[in-house]
């Protein structure tokens, strides 16, 4: 899900990497450009398990690494074309009344882990989805939330990492359903550019995904990237455009 806490006049080029990790755990990398002129926050969802902590989400700030997703890229050349011619954390103190969610500075962004739906009244009322919205979308009352507050009249963005647990340690994640208006439609238009990498035991075919060449240590810096990528291991990447179902995406 790439939804918003306020209008945006446009939201393009996004491109998401996703690989699973030790203990059921999931790492996320999300990028895109964006047009508001309004302070917003992105709001992304978490399949977390019941009853999952506050702490339980670990970001990771790439910062120093605003080209991942070009390194990444760079794994899938494009066919020639004559093979193709048509071709600081603040913690929160016990007490009887709901507390400030946790931030956590992560780079050019701040982020919160918001463990359930009903937590979000301990958010800034700007950074929040219209409660009705949650509403349209039931599927996610089980969720957790990642939210980053975007600057004002931010446009590229360096992209936004982390890693979570999952409640179904045997599917990669892809939050990939939109509200970009507030609205829940059941449509939506797609520029979304997918990766991710397979564990060397995992036999899963990936029939609607293209595998690199090589190993992604031969095209990503996977020293710079905290763990996120294993270098040892190929890359995969799906393409996703135009006018589809408006749903998340699993692995």
């Amino acid at each position: 899900m790439c939804c918003f806490s306020g209008h945006v006049q446009r939201v393009a080029d996004t491109n998401i990497f996703a690989r699973s990790v030790e203990n059921g755990r999931q790492v996320l990398v999300y990028s895109m450009t964006i047009e508001t002129q309004r302070e917003v926050a992105m709001i992304l969802p978490l399949p977390v398990p019941g009853g999952t902590a506050e702490d339980a989400v670990r970001f990771i700030d790439l910062k120093e690494y605003p080209d991942f997703f070009v390194d990444l890229k760079n794994g899938f050349p494009e066919p020639a074309p004559r093979a193709y011619p048509d071709a600081k954390i603040v913690e929160a103190t016990p007490a009887a009344v709901p507390q400030t969610l946790k931030v956590v500075e992560v780079g050019d962004f701040e982020a919160s882990f918001v463990p359930t739906v009903k937590d979000f009244s301990r958010l800034d009322a700007r950074f929040r989805l219209p409660e009705n919205a949650w509403e349209k979308l039931p599927a996610y009352k089980a969720y957790g939330f990642a939210v980053f507050k975007l600057k004002l009249n931010a446009t590229s963005i360096h992209p936004m990492a982390f890693e979570f647990p999952r409640a179904d340690a045997a599917k990669v994640f892809f939050p990939t359903v939109h509200i970009h208006d507030g609205q829940v439609h059941d449509k939506a238009s797609f520029d979304h550019v997918l990766y991710c990498q397979k564990r060397e035991a995992d036999k899963t075919s990936l029939p609607e995904w293209r595998e690199s060449e090589f190993p992604a240590g031969r095209f990503v810096k996977a020293a710079r990237t905290q763990g996120i990528v294993d270098g040892k291991l190929h890359c995969y990447q799906r393409k996703i455009r135009g006018t589809r179902t408006n749903e998340d995406i699993l692995v």
